[in-house]
């Protein structure tokens, strides 16, 4: 890898991400894990007679002397074209002797596919603790404001009357489904094999079962207990499109931010380091939501990122190479970039000013049009047809916010008046009333999450 940062070529390797996520993906790391995964194979075929122990520390201890280096491998594999076959050559060079033993009865995806489940294993620990936090700043915001009045929209125009608090506890809950469902998959990911040629393990003869599972229990995984001679990929499809599912989620919550900024809005804010940041090169003023806007992008593509780990579900018989560029790429870059927009989103949700005022004063502006809901309900309860009290309430508010208060025109309508009386109306249209089932529903998911999050 050149140490030139100016001929680095993907943004992921100096403007996105994480160092932790992105160091185990490192070259280095990578086959200190293939090497790991060569020296469990020896020590467990050595245990099992298959030749002495004093070979298969030999060969553990080559493993992890740092005598095989990248370097060495890539000069190996010039001349073999072949990867694992070029790091299994390093690895005998460095064990002397003893090297004849390595990589016995093993194929090479015994080796990839095992050191890839331990990469996962790495990943799947930090994407968890991502969503918790995630999960916990959501939580922790929705309990501030529990009782925060917010006109709620759908189809981008005013609803009825929610609480800021309520659509942060959306969140913190759908996050929270989202770490569910990595739970739910992680044993299904965590798998390896060492089953030689095709999976049938015949390479290892009657030892095939006794070492596969020695290898796995050494290096804490499952064995995938009928592969080919890859593991199934079904395992990493249904990984990527977690991926994409927690990707439409940050999407989605970061849209939420952005459209509330808007200056027309402008319920909120993204955290602004007011004494140097810079919001536009040109326009002096501008203020933006630069990392929910960055968060979007990026969860677009790694929604993308899905579809290849589907394709690769289709192998020629029991197994071919159309799966291995592309796994290269698309399975370190989602895991690094899902890692990066869950903390992103995290801080952008730690650090939000919310403007209590300012969503009070757009139901203010509304003039209690968000609360038709409310009345209609009462209405019918006194005897109208809900029809009839929908109608009303339509045509009383045909013109919006424009001119009298919708408390004034329903006290001037003979049709209301003649069920309520003009402090019934007043009452029924106080938005600070009709936010208690929120609050109070806030409060009950507030505690089942906080429950979750403590199992």
């Amino acid at each position: 890898m050149t140490s030139d940062p100016s001929s680095l070529f993907c943004p992921l390797e100096f403007r996105y991400g994480r160092s932790e996520i992105r160091s185990i993906f490192s070259r280095e790391a990578r086959l200190a894990r293939a090497l790991q995964v060569e020296a469990a194979l020896a020590e467990v075929e050595a245990e099992l007679g298959l030749f002495s122990k004093e070979e298969a520390a030999a060969i553990g201890r080559a493993a992890t002397s740092g005598k095989v280096t990248v370097e060495r491998v890539e000069e190996i594999e010039r001349t073999t074209r072949h990867d694992v076959m070029a790091i299994t050559r390093a690895l005998a060079e460095a064990a002397g002797p003893a090297g004849r033993w390595v990589h016995y009865g093993a194929t090479s995806a015994d080796i990839t596919d095992t050191a890839l489940a331990l990469e996962l294993k790495e990943c799947v620990a930090i994407l968890r603790a991502d969503l918790t936090e995630l999960t916990r700043v959501l939580v922790a915001r929705a309990r501030e404001h529990r009782a925060t009045p917010e006109v709620g929209r759908t189809h981008g125009q005013h609803g009825v009357p929610i609480t800021f608090g309520y659509k942060l506890v959306v969140g913190a809950a759908e996050v929270l489904r989202h770490r569910q469902r990595l739970d739910e998959l992680t044993p299904r990911l965590l798998v390896g094999k060492m089953a030689g040629a095709v999976g049938t393990g015949a390479s290892f003869a009657s030892e095939a079962q006794a070492i596969e599972e020695g290898v796995m229990r050494r290096l804490g995984l499952s064995a995938d207990e009928a592969p080919t001679q890859i593991v199934g990929r079904d395992r990493l499809a249904e990984l990527a499109n977690l991926l994409a599912l927690i990707a439409g989620t940050t999407e989605r919550l970061s849209t939420e931010v952005r459209n509330l900024q808007r200056t027309e809005i402008a319920e909120v804010a993204e955290a602004f380091d007011e004494a140097g940041q810079v919001g536009s090169s040109t326009m002096a003023q501008k203020r933006n939501p630069i990392t929910s806007e960055n968060v979007s992008s990026l969860s677009r593509l790694i929604r993308s990122l899905a579809l290849p780990p589907l394709e690769n579900m289709v192998q020629w018989h029991e197994r071919d190479l159309s799966n291995s560029a592309n796994e290269r790429i698309v399975i370190p870059h989602a895991l690094l970039l899902t890692d990066d927009v869950l903390t992103k989103l995290t801080e952008v949700f730690r650090g939000l000013e919310v403007d209590a005022e300012r969503m009070r004063s757009a139901l203010d502006a509304a003039r209690s049009t968000a609360m038709t809901e409310s009345l209609m309900l009462l209405l019918t309860s006194r005897g109208l047809a809900r029809s009839d009290a929908h109608e009303a309430l339509r045509r009383l508010t045909r013109r919006g916010a424009e001119g009298p208060s919708l408390a004034e025109r329903a006290k001037a309508d003979p049709t209301i008046r003649r069920v309520l009386s003009p402090e019934e109306i007043e009452r029924r249209l106080d938005p600070d009333a009709y936010v208690r089932s929120a609050a109070e529903k806030t409060d009950r998911v507030v505690q089942r999450i906080e429950r979750a999050l403590g199992a």
